[in-house]
């Protein structure tokens, strides 16, 4: 089947999809979150402990299905490379606006640190928090501890660089490996796994309202319980504030000026952005991303199943934020002179941090111990930043996932129809 017929088939699926059953499915989520927050409030401890399993089995069933489809879309794609191929073009695009939307994210934030100037956090506060487990390993450990010394460790830890790691070699073999019917029988292989994998994703979207509203009620517990922010109140707006501004401003606007609609875009990835915003995971919320940008916005799966499971890895818009601001945060604490030339330094450090943590809940919070443990600044203050993180990581990983989807259309719609006619079967995962 020649990849013109299968986009044919893949658009036209697309169209027929019924507005009705696009209406519906709203409605579901809808009702999924006010039901979800009504079971919080009513927080009982029986209806709180099914909430917990519900919501604990979604996790798992991301992370069961996150990890494979990023391995498996990554060698699959890296295979098709050869002379003459045009995934290069693909990924250059990819990491290109990767590092524009990270850099500004950055950027953005150190502006609002400097506009808002957080106060240090009173000594008796600091002094009651209780402080975090702290990894003694510098960052460059770190980033060495994701280079794999075993084939399967990667799979089951969940380590999701190092698995994009393996992943790279194997499609990058593949692809330099000469044509015989060795190499189409695994290709062939590779590409029925897939297939059976974009099924249980179906399986998995079909029953999506009911883990929503498990994630709901188990938020709305955790507000009840009481988040004091207390001298955190300035830290907390800088983190949410640039996540926000770059959310719904900063986004938008560059997809404006590549000429793309981006309420459409929004509303084709909403699924994908409420899953990321109550899992708190951007590669737990893949298998979602991908189905929403391909079926719900016709995006080429040639494109999205290149650009995503990247994106998933190094596009961390809402983590480079945290970085930033939290870091500058513990050394301003720590008596550290904060100058002009720190702001810049730390955009740069920030992006490339961000571009080596992995897509999993707390990330972030985390990468920032080690770093800061590394240069010797203490990181007690991370646990008085604990109780307020919960909602920092549920924004920024809904940036994340927004601004995957953002690259994705981008990539889409400036290499619509430069691309060469691989054999990329198209799957409708809705």
């Amino acid at each position: 089947m020649t990849q013109t017929r299968v986009s044919t088939e893949a658009n036209t699926t697309l169209k027929n999809i019924p507005k009705k059953q696009r209406i519906i499915t709203a409605i579901l989520y809808i009702a999924a979150l006010v039901l979800g927050a009504l079971i919080g409030l009513y927080n009982h401890s029986f209806t709180n402990e099914i909430m917990g399993f519900i919501a604990t089995a979604f996790t798992r069933l991301f992370s069961f299905i996150a990890v494979p489809i990023i391995a498996l879309a990554l060698i699959t794609t890296l295979a098709k490379l050869s002379k003459g191929s045009n995934s290069g073009i693909i990924f250059s695009h990819t990491v290109f606006y990767t590092l524009l939307t990270t850099i500004i994210a950055a950027a953005l934030s150190a502006v609002l640190f400097v506009l808002l100037k957080p106060q240090n956090v009173p000594a008796e506060i600091s002094g009651a928090a209780n402080t975090p487990a702290i990894s003694s390993s510098s960052y460059l450990d770190h980033i060495l501890n994701t280079i794999p010394n075993n084939l399967l460790a990667p799979f089951v830890s969940g380590n999701v660089l190092s698995v994009l790691m393996i992943a790279a070699a194997f499609g990058i073999s593949l692809a330099v490996m000469p044509a015989s019917d060795k190499k189409t029988t695994v290709l062939n292989f590779i590409g029925g796994l897939q297939d059976i994998l974009f099924i249980i994703i179906r399986a998995i979207i079909a029953i999506l309202p009911l883990g929503i509203m498990a994630f709901t009620s188990q938020l709305v517990v955790e507000l009840e319980a009481g988040i004091v922010l207390g001298s955190l109140a300035t830290y907390f707006a800088v983190v949410v504030g640039s996540n926000l501004v770059q959310m719904f401003i900063i986004l938008p606007l560059l997809m404006l000026i590549r000429g793309l609609n981006p309420l459409k875009v929004a509303k084709g990835m909403l699924p994908a952005i409420a899953v990321a915003l109550f899992s708190k995971s951007s590669a737990g919320t893949l298998p979602v991303t991908m189905a929403s940008a391909e079926d719900n916005l016709g995006v080429n799966p040639k494109v999205s199943r290149f650009v995503l499971p990247i994106c998933t890895t190094i596009n961390m818009n809402g983590c480079a934020a945290f970085i930033l601001v939290t870091s500058i945060y513990l050394m301003q604490n720590a008596g550290i002179e904060i100058s002009f030339g720190t702001f810049i330094a730390w955009i740069f450090i920030a992006t490339i941090a961000s571009i080596g943590n992995a897509g999993v809940p707390m990330g972030c919070y985390f990468l920032t111990i080690s770093l800061m443990s590394s240069m010797q600044v203490p990181v007690v203050l991370m646990g008085v930043i604990l109780p307020v993180y919960a909602i920092i990581d549920m924004i920024e990983t809904s940036l994340n996932v927004w601004s995957d989807a953002t690259i994705t259309n981008i990539v889409n719609k400036e290499l619509e129809g430069k691309l060469d006619n691989v054999n990329i079967e198209a799957q409708s995962i809705a």
